[in-house]
């Protein structure tokens, strides 16, 4: 046994072996690379008190998490947020390490050997559950589901059931917005995202006519952003379809329209929307986007020609109270629909070993000091991002989550019980022993490259129409790994 593992767990390993810290981070998302960063930034490292060590432990074999495989693939912000992650990761002092899945490829037990302090930054992945009669029917998807999907995610089913001609989507937050902007746009106008080619095909051939969005509020409490709500505008041959008695407003509505510049950014482009709707006598567009207010699902229904699938929607009128929330009015609406997508929101999924509140979805915790079932700190284990939070905010508030975290992990670092074997080799020898086929950042690097280079193949074939295609996202697993490993 080395000096540092016979050390008392109350005073630092540094103290006595002089080496670095050594810190593992689970999930390779915005929230694992923020607090990576934040770490080698601290004031503490800077000034020379201690060096720090950080490997950046990846379920997946490429990096950026969520951002990869959580947003639509026609966000503009998307390549502004991986051009920052990648200059974090490319500066060569965080080793990236992909393809490993925390529980399976290397357990609690294990990262205790090897570091002094593990933060999770897993996120939450898994939709929200919508308890109403008929969410088990075919056709009844979870948005998050289809989001995995359209992103190409390595461990989804590579088909996707684009069948329905009328589709609901419930939810009024950015990712029923995406769900929604996805099934409606024009398959051809995202031919210059990275979406990958089977998406493309499915989408190209969809039938879908309609998709409506609903939310149980008024227009003034949506939770999408004005980005979001900007770029339904920018989808070519799709009309935007309103309705006037949805346009509820109470004192809280307007008490938030005069005091909030992005809600009433959001209620002026809306209500300017409907004006517009009426006066434009325009040949009509192949789809339609409608956006619905005041709805709260009830039902999702078949019918005896289609039993077990869904043929409609049931939803309860609502009306504002005057503080902003919604109260059922006993009015029911029917709308005949062959899918339905449920966008209401994500969640946290447990993991092995640590305490986990089920009903937000979170590893209990302090700050991001993770706590045992009694409600106590665990020694060395921290958390940051949706599964410490819960999966609200954008990534500002990941940045402030991660500066809280790091905060606390510097404020324990004299504290923290030593890892038995710190050599930064030792995990790469786990790994090989275990036949674990990890990725590196020069294998992301090599991946990226091919991708792009997929992107300038299609758009130097004779299938190019003169589109540019700046990357093609690779999708199997195994083409991944294979091409990451070289």
């Amino acid at each position: 046994m080395s000096n540092s593992a016979k050390t008392s767990p109350n005073r630092s390993p540094n103290r006595t072996s002089k080496r670095p810290l050594r810190v593992a981070i689970v999930g390779a998302g915005p929230a694992g690379v923020y607090a990576a960063d934040i770490l080698t930034k601290s004031n503490e490292v800077k000034d020379g008190d201690f060096e720090v060590s950080i490997d950046l432990f990846e379920a997946y074999p490429a990096p950026y998490g969520l951002i990869r495989y959580g947003v639509a693939p026609d966000h503009p912000r998307i390549k502004g947020i991986v051009n920052a992650l990648h200059k974090v990761l490319d500066r060569g002092d965080i080793r990236f390490l992909g393809n490993v899945t925390y529980g399976r490829d290397l357990t609690l037990h294990d990262f205790r050997a090897f570091y002094d302090a593990v933060i999770f930054s897993t996120g939450a992945i898994k939709d929200a559950e919508l308890d109403i009669p008929g969410v088990g029917l075919d056709g009844s998807f979870g948005g998050a589901d289809f989001v995995s999907w359209y992103d190409g995610h390595p461990d989804v089913s590579r088909d996707w059931p684009l069948e329905a001609k009328e589709i609901a989507v419930i939810g009024n937050g950015n990712v029923a917005l995406d769900v929604a902007r996805m099934l409606v746009k024009q398959a051809d106008d995202l031919l210059v995202t990275e979406i990958p080619d089977n998406v493309y095909q499915a989408l190209k051939n969809s039938p879908v006519t309609d998709v409506h969005v609903f939310g149980r509020r008024g227009p003034a409490q949506v939770k999408f952003t004005p980005l979001e709500l900007r770029e339904l505008s920018h989808a070519r041959d799709v009309d935007i379809v309103l309705y006037p008695e949805d346009f509820e407003f109470d004192e809280a509505s307007d008490e938030a329209i005069r005091s909030n510049n992005q809600i009433r950014t959001m209620v002026n482009t809306l209500t300017n929307w409907l004006v517009e709707e009426h006066a434009e006598a325009e040949e009509p567009s192949s789809r339609r986007l409608h956006l619905h207010f005041l709805h709260s699902p009830v039902e999702i229904h078949d019918d005896a020609a289609h039993p077990g699938t869904v043929t409609g929607i049931k939803f309860e009128r609502m009306q504002l109270d005057g503080t902003g929330n919604a109260k059922g009015t006993g009015e029911y609406l029917d709308y005949p629909v062959q899918a339905v997508y449920r966008a209401i929101g994500y969640h946290g999924s447990p993991l092995d070993e640590l305490e986990y509140d089920d009903r937000r979805g979170v590893i209990p915790n302090e700050g991001g000091r993770v706590l045992d079932a009694e409600g106590n700190p665990v020694p060395g284990i921290y958390t940051t991002g949706w599964i410490k939070r819960g999966p609200v905010g954008l990534i500002g508030h990941t940045k402030g989550d991660a500066l809280e975290t790091i905060g606390f992990l510097l404020e324990d670092r004299l504290s923290l019980p030593p890892a038995r074997n710190p050599d930064p080799q030792a995990i790469i020898d786990l790994l090989e022993e275990r036949g674990i086929e990890y990725t590196t950042w020069d294998g992301w690097n090599r991946l990226d490259a091919h991708e792009l280079a997929l992107g300038a193949e299609w758009t130097a074939s004779g299938d190019a129409n003169g589109i540019a295609r700046e990357r093609v996202k690779v999708v199997p697993r195994e083409d991944m790994v294979q091409i990451s490993r070289g």
